[in-house]
């Protein structure tokens, strides 16, 4: 099995012949460096080689990447079918299985049940850059139907894949990153228990890293309430997964 590549720390460091192939959609991103280096117009140019070039040229460069992410999803849900739409979520290309979760996301006459099952394989997504592109392209609709969405994604806390465990959590994230904030959730974290509860004491560093980080956002602004949960939590789960999490919580309060 062939070790995985080893992607450059900075754009200056990315071989010439990677970035080529970054841009015609042929390989992966090994690094974050590697993913803001891809040039959103020549990708769009191989991938679908008939979209107008009016068209690709509203994907401006000086565009920070959510906002083109976005809006490539838009053009492809606005100008093409779905069928050509799905066989994108399995494009080798991370960017382009990012593009398609933004796409689905802008859907028209799909419940938010029926979106989370669509964008549910890409945040399942092997590579760490789609999963992330999943749960940023969903998350303006959750916080628009933020009890509706807490409901659906609380059997997401219970699946076997820690990758759908962490999604629950980081896609409704008070704060976040890169997104916009859910101001229900910065006055009201309470609203976020029945995602957190099942996931207190979770095996997996990957979802504790997220719990921690959604309750470091909630401390920001009720911090009693984060340190009252801790509390709680590290007496009836006296686990080191539990104490991680709580440690990681509270790491922006002072002593």
């Amino acid at each position: 099995m062939d070790k995985p590549r080893r992607g450059a720390v900075r754009r200056s460091e990315i071989p010439p012949q990677i970035l080529r192939q970054l841009n015609e959609g042929s390989i992966p991103s090994a690094s974050l460096a590697e993913s803001l280096a891809v040039d959103f117009q020549r990708l769009l140019r191989h991938v679908l080689p008939s979209l107008p070039s009016t068209l690709i040229g509203q994907v401006e460069p000086t565009l920070g990447v959510v906002a083109r992410m976005r809006l490539v999803g838009r053009l492809l849900a606005q100008t093409q079918d779905r069928n050509v739409i799905e066989p994108l979520a399995r494009h080798p290309s991370d960017t382009v299985r990012g593009w398609a979760a933004y796409a689905i996301c802008e859907w028209e006459g799909l419940s938010l049940l029926q979106r989370l099952e669509v964008l549910r394989p890409l945040a399942d997504d092997s590579h760490y850059g789609v999963r992330e592109w999943a749960w940023c392209a969903i998350r303006p609709e959750l916080a628009k139907q933020l009890d509706e969405a807490i409901r659906l994604l609380e059997p997401w806390t219970v699946e076997s894949s820690a990758n759908l465990r962490r999604f629950a959590t980081e896609c409704t994230r008070p704060r976040g990153v890169w997104c916009a904030h859910i101001d229900l959730l910065k006055r009201e974290p309470v609203r976020g228990l029945p995602l957190l509860e099942p996931l207190r004491s979770d095996p997996a560093k990957y979802v504790q890293d997220s719990v921690a980080n959604w309750l470091n956002d909630a401390a920001k602004s009720q911090p009693e309430w984060v340190i009252d949960l801790c509390r709680r939590w590290r007496a009836v789960s006296p686990t080191p997964a539990t104490s991680r999490i709580c440690q990681r919580a509270q790491r922006s309060l002072k002593p």
